[in-house]
């Protein structure tokens, strides 16, 4: 297969895999969502596939250097989705996604589909499945505050 096919095919990939996320933060969550995850997803794809098209085979530190830029925009835009209200801090789950669909787009970028794939899933899993453990523990933690103030 022609390599424009494989690399358009890993953006696709990558912009699909992000929306299980994105749904879930634009159903819940305000911050970032719909049209910002599968963006992030789909260019930390794109640096990487820029990236080794320039990249001669076995340079490993070359490739761990794009990586490491791309890990350090993500943590920049992580870095706003979380907002701090008094003494709330909101958008952390969120920002963790930032992360994880970064990692979803080089992998898809580096063609490990297994890996891009469980880290769709195991997003998907802890927006929704922790979610409702997490109301759990906090109306426990809410009525142990009230106790407290007895």
């Amino acid at each position: 297969m022609d390599g424009w096919v494989v690399q358009l095919g890993s953006l696709v990939a990558a912009g699909m895999l992000a929306l299980p996320a994105a749904i879930n933060r634009e159903l819940y969550s305000r911050i970032m969502g719909l049209r910002t995850f599968p963006l992030v997803s789909v260019g930390a794809c794109a640096y990487m596939l820029i990236g080794l098209t320039f990249i001669e085979a076995g340079q490993s530190d070359s490739l761990a250097r794009i990586m490491q830029g791309i890990l350090g925009g993500l943590g920049f835009i992580g870095g706003g989705a979380i907002l701090k209200n008094e003494d709330r801090v909101r958008g952390t789950a969120t920002a963790g996604c930032i992360w994880m669909l970064g990692a979803i787009g080089v992998a898809c970028a580096l063609q490990q589909w297994v890996i891009a794939l469980a880290l769709s899933a195991l997003t998907w899993l802890a927006l929704t499945a922790l979610f409702a453990a997490k109301q759990e523990l906090d109306g426990d933690n809410s009525r142990q505050k009230e106790d407290q103030s007895d």
